[in-house]
């Protein structure tokens, strides 16, 4: 029997175990060391398809229905709810156990040994505005975990796990900043081995840089911010929020698309000041392409962060239709949520009774840890403190599985 670190993220997934004394992570897909959290349910073959192909089959225009950072909805009342999927009745817990389980079989298949024990990466906190979620979150997960076949779980912060494979010696600050949420761990490491002093998080993520970004650079070419008219008379009013914000939502987008909806975004465009812009919002819903757009917002985001501008393809909604993000615009625009990772960071140094200047290095994993903005908040909380990135994608299930042979 083997015991699998696994690290369910929120964007991507990655699993690993100790292999001649080193952390090992397995391909759960060719020539690659992370697995898109992402379940395709395609309708046609009344299967469910994971990772690249379940995005490839979304992007193909396959009649089904796609999910992705299903982590997000942990703890909250979304989680247990039940709907139907292919002709039964499931709750997202239940998605998240078979994908969980796609996970382990593949992991099995892979080393050949019988795997139904786990040390699970887990946020400091799920919720940190909410101790009641975040305990609920946990407890939602390990269901998945157990109806997914693993016996045996445990759960370490994936900031913790990560200072587990950090080398290099002296007080450092992990910072992990991944699709969901900040997480911070403050650690001295000593000829290998780790102490840790404190950690602590934040609910705010990758997810929700690109749900502002959208919302700033897409959803006005559907509507955001549009007035519509009155049935009768001439007054005027802006198109309801609530709804832009869910299309915009890397977790909700699967549950927007109503045929209700889409009857009331065909009144919008017969009563609205520019017609055009609930034309394609229209056509946004009835062709479920919520999803493109957020990979489009995600795929400029990333640009724009290496340069002065990113470009977001819009064509799939019409043609030739694009948005920019430019650099400065986008730091703007993200400023406030680096604000706050930069002051938990502090915090946590504070938890420990430790001064800033007793920092020797911020670690940076993750992949929303490589943002200009972020990195530029950090700097200024720690200006004396040096800056490293780690493996950033799989520092935590490289932390997880050293852990795991430990336990």
């Amino acid at each position: 029997m083997a015991r699998l670190g696994l690290d369910f993220g929120t964007s991507n997934t990655a699993a690993g175990l100790m292999a001649a004394g080193r952390p090992f992570v397995i391909p759960l897909e060719p020539e690659a060391q992370t697995l898109p959290t992402a379940v395709f349910i395609d309708f046609a073959e009344r299967e469910y398809i994971y990772g690249t192909a379940a995005a490839r089959a979304m992007m193909d225009g396959q009649e089904g229905r796609f999910l992705r950072a299903l982590k997000s909805i942990l703890g909250t009342p979304l989680a247990r709810e039940s709907r139907a999927f292919l002709n039964e009745r499931l709750t997202l817990i239940e998605i998240i156990s078979r994908f969980l389980a796609e996970i382990r079989q593949r992991s099995e298949k892979f080393t050949g040994l019988t795997i139904d024990s786990a040390l699970s990466g887990r946020p400091v906190h799920f919720h940190s505005a909410s101790p009641e979620r975040d305990a609920q979150a946990e407890i939602d997960l390990r269901d998945a975990y157990h109806l997914a076949g693993f016996k045996d779980v445990a759960f370490l912060p994936e900031p913790e796990a990560a200072a587990q494979a950090v080398e290099g010696n002296g007080r450092m600050l992990i910072v992990d900043i991944g699709g969901g949420t900040s997480d911070f761990t403050l650690c001295d490491r000593k000829d290998g081995k780790t102490q840790v002093l404190a950690s602590r998080g934040l609910r705010i993520g990758g997810t929700d840089f690109d749900r502002v970004l959208n919302l700033n650079h897409a959803m006005p070419l559907l509507g955001y911010g549009a007035q519509i008219g009155a049935e009768f008379g001439s007054n005027t009013h802006a198109a309801p929020r609530a709804m832009f914000h869910d299309l915009a939502s890397w977790e909700k987008i699967a549950f927007v698309y109503d045929p209700a909806l889409l009857r009331e975004v065909r009144r919008w465009e017969r009563l609205a000041q520019d017609p055009v812009l609930f034309e394609r919002l229209a056509e946004v819903l009835e062709a479920h392409l919520g999803h493109d757009i957020a990979y489009a917002i995600e795929a400029g985001k990333i640009t724009a962060n290496g340069a002065d501008m990113g470009q977001v393809d819009l064509s799939v909604i019409e043609r030739g239709l694009t948005a920019e993000i430019q650099n400065t615009v986008m730091q703007t625009a993200l400023q406030g949520y680096a604000d706050e990772i930069g002051a938990c960071a502090l915090q946590t140094l504070a938890d420990a009774n430790c001064s800033n200047d007793s920092v020797d290095m911020v670690v940076f994993v993750g992949g929303s840890s490589l943002m200009g903005v972020i990195k530029d908040a950090l700097t200024q909380a720690l200006p004396d403190a040096r800056q490293e990135t780690a493996e950033v994608f799989t520092a935590v299930v490289h932390g997880l599985a050293i852990a795991s042979e430990a336990q």
